[in-house]
């Protein structure tokens, strides 16, 4: 059988699997693998990792992968994958054998009983759960996730074998034929694997893994913005061929050995600093850097000083990595200068134990001890890495109790903010998210001082809970005798250990909502279809679909664990919903916002009205203003209306968007949008707005010269980051000087 032909287009990442006609991929023979294993460890048992690559080929026999390559191909490429990165045998052997208990005639006993119990344990915590029963694709997914967590926090191979696996996949990811399919893999790396890479420092398999999957999600944007690095460099070359050559100058004037390399920023990177700040792509200021490695720690901040005497820094973009660790270990001097040519670059300086960490994370602590080849635990824990430290946070939210769907979504929001370094009064560090908050900082310390938290002293000054964390900050938790929860503390909270420690605590109110929420959403269901929900009798429907009672069937609905279309099945025998894909949607008004937002001091039933100074979407952080002749109003917690009532707490009502905002809620976002002034303009960014997804419904013109020409769009969107991912789609446009939203918008 030969492959089919597969057009590869032109910006396809570099390490994309390719086929020609007829011709099938190389795969390493069991003495290339074992070469690679001997190549770092010598003493390497060749004969168990042929038995392992023998068994995997057998066992697999003539399964075949959708590129038409034979099936045990995979596992023989994880492994070497694995063997990359110098890899005990235990792992290497896992890797080779990961599939066989999901896809073949395999048990873990049969596993256990031919390479060891510790084998066995890597390949069960890597195996998939395909076989239970799930409601959902979304709760397969956190089910999944949660038990791999669990796994990796035992054993930080069993995250390895799987970063290994799932980057194989996604190099032949182009050969899957469906699309949903494979925007669906990839979101998921995007969202999951490639963040739980960075988390323990294998940055060059996180960088693969985005670019992958940003091909595959989209395209158009990755290809414009490989376009415009490519211009820029070449605008740029002999300026950056300058700035090189300086930096060998100042090193040798400082009589250092130094190595010197130079490094461009990966189009999904700036992708993501397009979609967090309101910036234009060449205001993104470390597209490119300079790598400069030593021997010595003083030798980094020697260089320091120097480059800083040579070139005006920038004091905002300084970070001293050094002193203070990133948790995944990564270490280095970063300060951004403005030097030949008026260009911004940044220096990144660090010695040559740093640059190894940097490169290869946890992978870089496998080494000889005691004559035995693995995981150096006190090695990495020098260079600031442990493993299981850096994973606890995930295992924090399962210990709080929180639900798979729950800690699937903390744990994406946890894995993709960037860290703040702040202080205990006594000096103890505390690492958190960037824009955490006070609250956050408490249930960091501990959870009883978050669930006993009633105030915030900063820097021996007391602030709000609202107020963000800075770096340095010296942080001192006001307590109250009891526990309980702080009211609107959604708005006052990032983590996910912080949620989940409060959800916890007011488990039980929590689920009434749910209760109200489900009852709510099988009514509306109901009618839409025509049915009236006075016809049925719900104890016995939950029965009949397995449920304890009424309310926990409208609990599960309200959660989101069950479908509602599931339940008209079974209500009315016969019935069929309509089709997947005729998605409701359903407009965000004043009406429709009483439905969707929740809070604990509201009347049931009252009229909410959306804010028209900052126009709250699903996804802001929000927060209810009693206003003259207006009633209750929301806002953003950012706006500045409620600025102006900073005095006036007895006005504020604390809110938040309930689970009914997730489901087909289409709300109106304004944007500006200021771009070159030229014929198509328009067309190209109702395309760009298009393809991610957004319906424009209203289009204005603004300002207008001859260089440049602002419009400004009302756009239908899901949520708050629907428009973002709409708004970075707009800058990474040759065309687009700038990307803003506007407050006031018109309905």
């Amino acid at each position: 059988m030969t492959s089919a032909t597969v057009t590869i287009p032109d910006r396809s990442p570099p390490n994309m699997e390719r086929r020609v006609e007829g011709v099938r991929a190389v795969i390493p023979s069991r003495e290339d693998l074992i070469e690679a294993v001997r190549s770092y460890h010598p003493n390497a048992d060749a004969k168990r990792l042929g038995i392992a690559y023998d068994f995997a080929k057998k066992h697999h026999g003539e399964q075949l992968r959708k590129s038409g390559d034979p099936y045990y191909s995979h596992p023989v490429k994880v492994a070497m994958l694995l063997a990359h990165i110098k890899l005990d045998e235990c792992t290497i052997m896992a890797g080779l054998l990961h599939d066989t208990v999901e896809d073949c005639d395999v048990s873990l006993d049969e596993i256990e009983s031919l390479f060891g119990n510790d084998v066995a344990e890597l390949v069960d915590g890597v195996t998939k759960l395909g076989k239970l029963d799930y409601k959902s694709e979304k709760s397969k997914q956190a089910e999944n996730f949660q038990k791999f967590i669990l796994a990796t926090v035992h054993d930080i191979r069993v995250l390895l074998v799987k970063l290994a696996d799932r980057l194989h996949n996604m190099r032949t990811l182009h050969f899957i034929p469906k699309e949903e399919s494979r925007l669906r893999i990839a979101r998921e790396t995007m969202e999951i694997y490639a963040p739980l890479a960075r988390r323990v420092g294998l940055y060059q398999v996180a960088s693969e893994l985005e670019d992958l999957a940003f091909f595959h999600v989209n395209a158009p944007a990755r290809d414009s913005i490989i376009q415009k690095l490519e211009e820029l460099t070449s605008e740029n070359a002999d300026d950056l061929e300058r700035i090189r050559f300086a930096i060998k100058q100042v090193v040798a004037e400082q009589g250092i050995e130094a190595r010197i390399k130079g490094r461009r920023k990966q189009p999904y990177s700036i992708w993501r600093k397009l979609e967090k700040k309101s910036i234009s792509f060449r205001d993104v200021a470390d597209i490119f850097a300079f790598r400069i490695i030593v021997e010595r720690v003083d030798e980094c901040y020697q260089l320091l000083g120097a480059f800083h005497t040579v070139w005006a820094c920038l004091p905002d973009r300084f970070r001293d990595f050094i002193s203070v660790p990133k948790p995944n270990g990564y270490a280095s001097l970063h300060t951004t200068v403005r030097a030949s040519g008026n260009r911004l670059v940044e220096l990144q300086i660090r010695t040559e134990a740093m640059d190894d960490t940097a490169e290869h994370g946890v992978a870089a602590h496998w080494t000889y001890k005691n004559s035995e080849y693995g995981f150096d635990l006190e090695s990495s824990k020098a260079a600031g890495l442990d493993p299981g430290a850096n994973l606890r946070a995930f295992g924090e939210l399962l210990a709080d109790g929180a639900e798979p769907d729950e800690f699937l979504e903390h744990a994406k929001l946890e894995m993709f903010r960037e860290h703040v370094f702040v202080f205990t009064p006594k000096g103890r560090l505390i690492i958190l998210p960037g824009g955490a908050m006070p609250l956050d900082f408490a249930y960091a310390v501990h959870t009883a001082v978050g669930d006993t938290c009633d105030g915030v002293k900063i820097n021996g000054v007391v602030r709000t809970l609202r107020t963000p964390l800075n770096n340095g900050d010296v942080v001192e938790i006001l307590r109250r005798d009891e526990s309980r929860p702080v009211i609107g503390w959604e708005a006052l909270t990032v983590t996910g250990r912080a949620r989940s420690a409060i959800r916890r605590l007011i488990r039980g109110r929590e689920q009434a909502e749910f209760i109200r929420l489900g009852r709510t959403l099988m009514d509306r269901d109901l009618r839409r279809a025509g049915l009236d929900p006075f016809e049925i009798d719900l104890p016995r429907i939950a029965t009949r679909a397995d449920f304890d009672s009424a309310e926990a069937l409208a609990e599960a609905i309200g959660r989101g664990r069950y479908d509602t279309s599931d339940f008209i099945r079974t209500a009315f025998p016969g019935h069929e919903p309509p089709a997947a894909g005729a998605k409701d949607r359903t407009v965000l008004d004043d009406e429709y916002a009483s439905q969707i937002v929740a809070g604990e001091d509201l009347t049931p039933g009252i009229t909410l009205h959306l804010g028209e100074c900052c126009h709250p979407i699903p996804g802001d952080r929000i927060i209810g203003l009693r206003e003259p002749e207006k009633g209750l109003v929301i806002h953003t917690i950012f706006c500045n209306r409620v600025a102006d009532f900073e005095d006036r707490p007895d006005l504020w009502v604390d809110l938040r968007w309930n689970e009914l905002s997730k489901q087909g809620v289409v709300a109106i976002g304004r944007i500006s949008v200021r771009a070159v002034n030229k014929r198509g303009v328009m067309a190209s960014q109702c395309s760009a707005v298009a393809q991610a997804g957004g319906n424009i419904t209203r289009v204005e013109t603004g300002e207008r010269t001859s260089d440049f020409l602002q419009l400004i769009f009302d756009i239908e969107v899901e949520d708050l980051r629907h428009l973002e991912q709409i708004k970075a789609a707009l800058r990474a446009l040759a065309v687009v000087e700038s990307v803003e939203r506007l407050e006031e918008v018109q309905t």
